[in-house]
């Protein structure tokens, strides 16, 4: 009788033992999933404040500023460069006041990530033309800053490849600003529509701004969609494109992500 007591008491004991280090064998591999929970965690805050006040990147959706950036080009804009307004930090948009912080005035030629004032939801990337008190015409295609034409030079007809991804012959030129920023421009129409523009007299506290594809280029030109930029308004400016991807490319289809690469744009300054 006693024998298989202590045979009932020994087995009870057995598994009281198996199951205590059944225990202490899980308690190192939670431990260890508790880690790198809090790692991947710790990563994503750091990922959050290096995106709202160091840099942030952009896709380019659009042509407008053909050929300095093309579309599918991700670019680098950085926070700090102008100061932090009330769009430096996106998910506080709406409850920042105007003005900024530890701000900057951005220079003729620069390429600016901002919102307009007609679209306040949507992010426009040109480049700075007319500063504030500047007088900005445009006359049958040749930009005017106060009354003077900007210097342009023809480089002639490149070829380019398009939206659509075929290749075609524009016409092109080498713009030079007031202060010596120069760049390309297409003008693949002579007669277009935003070649003959009143003169825009540029408001203090705002900016003037363009497309470098000057025929397919909704900008300060056009006021219901752009019109002039307050100061508040801009994000900060294009640094370098980090990727870029031709037309072809489709999260669909994974191996076009290498074929559809541009890597003669991998880090490219943006000028």
């Amino acid at each position: 009788m006693f024998g298989r007591r202590e045979g009932r008491f020994a087995a009870s004991e057995k598994r009281m033992s198996m199951t205590g280090a059944s225990s202490s064998s899980q308690q190192p591999a939670m431990d260890g999933f508790w880690e790198n929970v809090k790692t991947i965690l710790y990563a994503l805050a750091l990922a959050m404040v290096l995106r709202f006040t160091i840099a942030q990147p952009f896709r380019i959706p659009s042509g407008s500023m053909q050929p300095t950036l093309e579309v599918g080009d991700y670019i680098v804009v950085t926070k700090w460069s102008y100061g932090y307004g009330r769009f430096s930090f996106a998910p506080l948009e709406g409850l920042l006041p105007n003005g900024r912080l530890f701000g900057s005035a951005p220079q003729q030629g620069d390429v600016v990530v901002f919102r307009p004032t007609p679209e306040p939801d949507r992010d426009f990337i040109k480049r700075v033309i007319g500063m504030p008190g500047d007088r900005v015409q445009m006359i049958d295609g040749v930009l005017h800053i106060n009354g003077e034409p900007v210097e342009r030079e023809s480089l002639g007809a490149v070829e380019f490849v398009n939206e659509a991804g075929f290749p075609e012959q524009v016409p092109a030129y080498r713009e030079t600003l007031p202060n010596g920023a120069s760049y390309t421009v297409f003008d693949r129409n002579p007669r277009g529509e935003l070649d003959n523009t009143r003169v825009f007299e540029v408001p203090e506290g705002h900016y003037f701004m363009m497309g470098d594809d000057r025929d397919n280029s909704a900008d300060s030109r056009v006021p219901s969609v752009v019109g002039f930029v307050p100061y508040d308004n801009l994000v900060g400016p294009a640094q370098f494109v980090v990727a870029s991807f031709d037309s072809s490319t489709s999260l669909f289809r994974p191996w076009t992500l290498f074929t559809g690469f541009r890597g003669d744009r991998f880090l490219k300054t943006v000028e």
